[in-house]
């Protein structure tokens, strides 16, 4: 966490292309929910693309022991977040769906956006939501609506 001792430098473990992954750490850096809340990186990013993790904390878990639903969401619209927010493009989401498929056995939770169709005012986007153990946990999907776009990429 970047308040307790993690360094804000932290948040971006990885970044494609060159370069990306300064832009991306200013970005999401205030996005304190995410990156001291619920301890999120991002692993990797590439327009269009994410891959964040976090790794699952006592206080991530519900009273049956596993990570509550609204963790698993976060970690996945913080990857979509990721995905869609760059090349100059402001993205939010206008409407998510999600399923959770089975409950953690591992220690970290994995999400990986992909863009399926971008437009100039929409975009929809799929997110795959694993454990290190390679159980996938949940399928989410996402609108999201561009509110602005500055021409960068």
């Amino acid at each position: 966490m970047a308040g307790a001792g993690r360094p804000c430098c932290d948040l971006v473990r990885h970044a494609k292309p060159e370069g990306a992954g300064n832009a991306l750490q200013e970005k999401f850096i205030h996005d304190l929910f995410v990156s001291e809340g619920l301890g999120a990186v991002i692993d990797e990013a590439s327009y269009g693309y994410a891959k964040c993790s976090m790794e699952i904390q006592p206080r991530h878990c519900n009273a049956l022991g596993i990570p509550m639903g609204g963790a698993v969401f976060t970690l996945a619209d913080f990857a979509f977040a990721v995905a869609s927010n760059q090349r100059g493009r402001d993205v939010v989401t206008q409407a998510s769906q999600i399923t959770f498929l089975r409950s953690t056995q591992g220690k970290r939770l994995i999400a990986e956006a992909r863009q399926v169709k971008d437009g100039k005012r929409v975009c929809f986007y799929e997110i795959h939501v694993t454990d290190d153990l390679g159980a996938e946990v949940a399928f989410v999907t996402v609108n999201g609506y561009v509110v602005r776009d500055s021409g960068e990429g």
